[in-house]
């Protein structure tokens, strides 16, 4: 057989803070569609969370901390790519969704530099998800927000539901001043058929080639901005309700600025359901979700990713909170 047809189709799937990236992961795994899918996520922080905001998916879920794909954990995808290629269950795809804070070019070039996973592997798309309510002002502070858009095959114009149409025009416009190849989609929660992102056979290395002539021998030279960092916080005790929702309200009102993302899993006292919260700047919400499994010891975790965190006042609210 064809060494292109036994090949693995991969889809990156990324884009700045607070997209959406978990949300469309999510649906890839929960719809009706009759396929397996191997997931590798990557956190910018150390302690992730991202794993257990994926559902139904434990068994194939390969997590990376502490580092950015792009970086310092390139390694580790090469590693847990060449173990799935050893496994004897076989994947209908692999999918890899980035921080927020990944250069989505040197991910790419794993699929082309490394031999054996360059064999057994092809990048199938690379899948940007875009908040279009704060795209335009991420575009103009963070290179990384360009760089996705520069490299997608795909993208996607989330939570437009929060935008008129001549702000998304507006936005789309933008979008392809920086990237006039990519198919754009309007969505809200990340809504859409799965086949305008999966199975796309989207990724041009000539484009790509075009764009950036020295793709596949540069130096990575990629480096974060020092403002930003992680904060994790967790507590084994359970929280008050009303002290957390009034807590977490009013910080994020008050450095919502500078909070780039906030995403938690929260023990509430008296109940069994997990709380999930999530944010991006002052956009928050959250609610109950499913209840804690029999293995799950219940426990809050809170991360936040942003720019100059007041980091002390931020542990003393979150300690407040605890009933």
């Amino acid at each position: 057989m064809p060494e292109a047809l036994t090949q693995i189709p991969v889809t990156v799937l990324t884009g700045y803070l607070g997209s959406g990236k978990t949300t469309l992961l999510n649906r890839i795994l929960t719809e009706t569609h009759g396929k397996r899918f191997a997931v590798i996520v990557n956190e910018f922080g150390e302690d992730g969370i991202d794993n257990d905001l994926i559902v139904d998916a434990d068994e194939e879920i390969f997590e990376m901390n502490n580092g950015c794909i792009c970086c310092t954990v390139r390694g580790d995808l090469i590693r847990i790519i060449e173990g799935l290629m050893r496994r004897s269950r076989a994947f209908d795809g692999i999918v890899v969704e980035t921080t927020g804070l990944a250069d989505p070019a040197p991910v790419a070039q794993t699929f082309f530099v490394d031999e054996d996973v360059r064999r057994k592997t092809k990048l199938d798309a690379i899948v940007t998800v875009t908040d279009a309510k704060h795209l335009l002002e991420q575009i103009d502070r963070a290179p990384e927000a360009q760089e996705q858009l520069a490299f997608a095959d795909v993208v996607l114009v989330n939570k437009a539901d929060l935008v008129d149409e001549n702000g998304l025009a507006t936005v789309e416009r933008r979008i392809r001043k920086i990237n006039p190849y990519a198919t754009i989609h309007r969505t809200e929660r990340c809504g859409l058929d799965l086949v305008k992102v999966l199975g796309r056979d989207a990724f041009n290395l000539d484009r790509i080639l075009e764009v950036e002539p020295g793709f596949l021998t540069k130096e990575h030279a990629h480096e974060h901005d020092d403002e930003i960092a992680s904060l994790s916080l967790v507590a084994d005790d359970p929280m008050d309700p009303a002290r957390f929702v009034s807590w977490i309200q009013d910080t994020t009102q008050r450095y919502g600025t500078d909070i780039l993302r906030m995403k938690g899993i929260i023990a509430m006292a008296d109940d069994d359901r997990r709380f999930v919260v999530q944010g991006v700047h002052m956009l928050i919400e959250g609610g109950s979700q499913r209840a804690w499994k029999k293995n799950e010891a219940p426990q809050s975790r809170l991360v936040f990713i942003g720019r100059d965190l007041p980091v002390d006042l931020l542990k003393q609210g979150f300690e407040a909170c605890r009933a």
